[in-house]
């Protein structure tokens, strides 16, 4: 056989991959101004808890279910809600990051897009966080919740007038929900299984867990959706490569002499 390689094509996942490098820069540099303008939301207590009231009383307007009825089952056991506990200290972060990862090293062209989406979606979260602080629903006596990290473990927050790392009085929206819908949403788009779907519940049992563990209102997570949904329309989908690499793969290793008859016959 007289079959050759071609130079990879321009418009090739390789080509699409961002250099690692400039990713960690870009990420980094990314974090560290949101950090910092979480920052400057601090000191508004007063305003947090009157907004916190106005989301419970909304809430209760809009008939919304009650976030009782969600931590009244993790209740249950003390398992359960420390199990409740890790997954909202421990899986938002890593998640994201392994979600990042992948998609850098597997679908590059879609790594691009999704790191878009969160950019958008995080940028918007912090300008809300900015002029609308809103104290979460663990720190409100009106609603009856527990702060289950406080009472149970573990818990990723100190005593807010301490809190130095975090602004405790950003809720609205709620970012974990939000990652953890990007991150389903874009596996559910680069896969081809029939069990993509299954993807899902990793934001539903995140929007289990923040409600349950009084961490967040309903509307945080309905707000951190409208937000990503209104990001992913602005942002252009790359189209799948998966079906475009394998005929690449194909279209190299067909004989010279055939591709010579096939552009013949063009």
């Amino acid at each position: 056989m007289n079959a050759r390689k071609e130079p990879e094509p321009a418009g090739s996942d390789a080509s699409a991959r961002p250099p690692l490098v400039r990713e960690l820069l870009l990420i980094a540099g990314l974090f560290a101004a949101y950090k910092f303008g979480r920052q400057l939301a601090t000191g508004h207590t007063r305003e947090a808890y009157r907004n916190g009231h106005e989301v419970w009383d909304l809430e209760r307007a809009l008939h919304l279910p009650g976030e009782v009825a969600v931590q009244s089952l993790l209740l249950h056991g003390d398992g359960l809600v420390q199990l409740a506990n890790t997954y909202y200290a421990a899986v938002h972060f890593p998640a994201t990051a392994a979600f990042l990862i992948w998609l850098h090293l597997r679908r590059p062209a879609h790594y691009v897009w999704a790191r878009r989406a969160l950019a958008a979606v995080t940028a918007a979260a912090l300008v809300l966080h900015l002029t609308y602080p809103l104290a979460p629903p663990r720190m409100l006596t009106a609603t009856g919740l527990v702060d289950t990290a406080r009472v149970y473990g573990p818990s990723v927050y100190g005593p807010p007038q301490t809190d130095q790392l975090s602004n405790q009085f950003a809720a609205m929206p709620s970012l974990h929900f939000g990652w953890a819908l990007m991150v389903a949403v874009g596996l559910i788009v680069v896969s081809r299984t029939r069990w993509r779907w299954l993807w899902l519940l990793h934001p539903l049992v995140t929007l289990l867990v923040i409600v349950g563990t009084a961490n967040h209102f309903w509307l945080d997570a309905l707000v951190a959706a409208a937000l990503l949904g209104l990001a992913l329309t602005v942002l252009r989908l790359p189209r799948h490569t998966a079906t475009g690499a394998a005929g690449r793969v194909r279209a190299r290793h067909v004989p010279a002499k055939d591709r010579a008859l096939v552009g013949a016959g063009r």
